[in-house]
C-alpha cells in the first residue's frame, strides 16, 4: 500500500513539475489569488446547474461561463470521433485561483476516464499553473471535454488569453494519455507520457525520424507494446510538443519551488528516500539540461 502511495505522488509530482519547467506559463497580469470562476455545461437542464452550484459550494455571485458541445467539438474533433464527444456539453468546472508557486490541485466528481494527474499535466502543458480546480458531471462521464471548460475558466479569471496551440496540444495530451490508460493503466500511461517529454527535453529531436524513435524506444523500456497507429499519433504529439515556446529560463527557479513546496514531505521519515532520489535525479536532470546553453 505504502509503495503504491508513493508511486502515485511521485507520477503527480513529476507530472506538475517537469512540465512547469519546460513549456511556457500563461502571463496573469490580471490574476487576484483567490478569484474563482465556474463554467457550467451548456446542455444542463436548471435543476442539474442548480446541483453542481451547490456541489461546488459557491456564492450567488460567482462569476459563471458557458462551455458549447461546438466548442468542445472545436479543441477534441481532430482526435475524437464526433460520436464519442458526443452532442451535449454537460462537464462542468470551477478554478480558484492560488499564491504564486502553489502548483496545480485538482479534484473530480463523476468523471470516470481521465484522473486527476492527467488534468494537471494538459493544465500545465496549456501553461496553467497555480490554481485549485475541480471537475464534475451530472452523471458519469469520461472527462475528455472538461478540459476545454478549464481553460476557459482560466482566461475569465486571470484576463489573459491561452494560445490555440497550446490549447490544441493540451486537449490532444488529454486523449492520447487516456487512450494508453485503457490498454495499460492510467498509472503506466502517465508514466510513459512523462518520459516521453522528458526524452524530448533531454534530445532536442529535429525530424520526424528522432521523435518517432524516441517513441519506440520509450515504450521499449516500460514493456508497452504500441501498434503503428499508435506510434504515429504519438510521433505526431510530441512534434507538436516541442513546437510550443520553451522557456528554460524558468528551470533553476522551478527547481527551488520544488524543494520549498515539498520540504515537509522530504523530511517525512516514510517518504525521506523515495522523495531524496527524486529530488537527486531532477538536479541532475536539470544541471545536463543547463550545459546545453554553455
Amino acid at each position: 500500500m505504502k509503495k503504491t502511495w508513493l508511486r502515485n505522488i511521485g507520477l503527480g509530482i513529476l507530472s506538475i513539475f517537469l512540465f512547469t519547467w519546460f513549456l511556457p506559463s500563461v502571463a496573469s497580469a490580471d490574476a487576484v489569488v483567490g478569484e474563482t470562476v465556474v463554467t457550467l455545461g451548456q446542455d444542463l437542464t436548471q435543476q442539474e446547474r442548480q446541483a453542481i452550484l451547490n456541489e461546488m459550494n459557491v456564492s450567488n455571485d460567482v462569476k459563471i461561463i458557458e462551455v458549447t458541445n461546438a466548442e468542445e467539438h472545436q479543441y477534441l474533433g481532430k482526435y475524437l470521433s464526433k460520436a464519442t464527444i458526443g452532442s451535449r456539453a454537460l462537464s462542468s468546472a470551477k478554478i480558484t485561483l492560488t499564491d504564486a508557486g502553489s502548483g496545480i490541485k485538482v479534484q473530480t466528481h463523476n468523471i470516470t476516464t481521465i484522473t486527476n494527474t492527467m488534468y494537471a499535466n494538459a493544465l500545465i502543458t496549456a501553461g496553467v499553473k497555480d490554481a485549485d480546480v475541480y471537475v464534475t458531471a451530472p452523471k458519469p462521464v469520461s472527462g475528455t471535454a472538461g478540459l476545454t471548460g478549464i481553460l476557459k475558466a482560466f482566461e475569465a479569471a486571470t484576463g489573459t488569453k491561452i494560445s490555440e496551440e497550446q490549447k490544441q496540444v493540451a486537449n490532444e495530451e488529454i486523449v492520447r494519455t487516456a487512450e494508453l490508460a485503457k490498454q495499460i493503466g492510467s498509472e503506466k500511461a502517465t508514466e510513459f507520457m512523462l518520459r516521453l517529454k522528458e526524452e524530448v527535453a533531454k534530445q532536442q529531436p529535429q525530424t520526424p525520424e528522432e521523435f518517432r524513435d524516441i517513441v519506440i524506444n520509450v515504450a521499449g523500456d516500460l514493456n508497452i507494446n504500441l501498434t503503428n497507429q499508435q506510434i504515429t499519433q504519438l510521433t505526431q504529439f510530441t512534434q507538436n510538443l516541442s513546437n510550443l515556446n520553451i522557456n528554460w529560463d524558468n528551470v533553476t527557479n522551478q527547481l527551488k519551488n520544488f524543494q520549498d513546496q515539498f520540504q515537509q514531505v522530504l523530511n517525512s521519515k516514510e517518504a525521506e528516500g523515495f522523495f531524496a532520489m527524486l529530488v537527486e535525479w531532477f538536479t541532475q536532470l536539470i544541471e545536463w539540461i543547463k550545459s546545453l546553453f554553455r
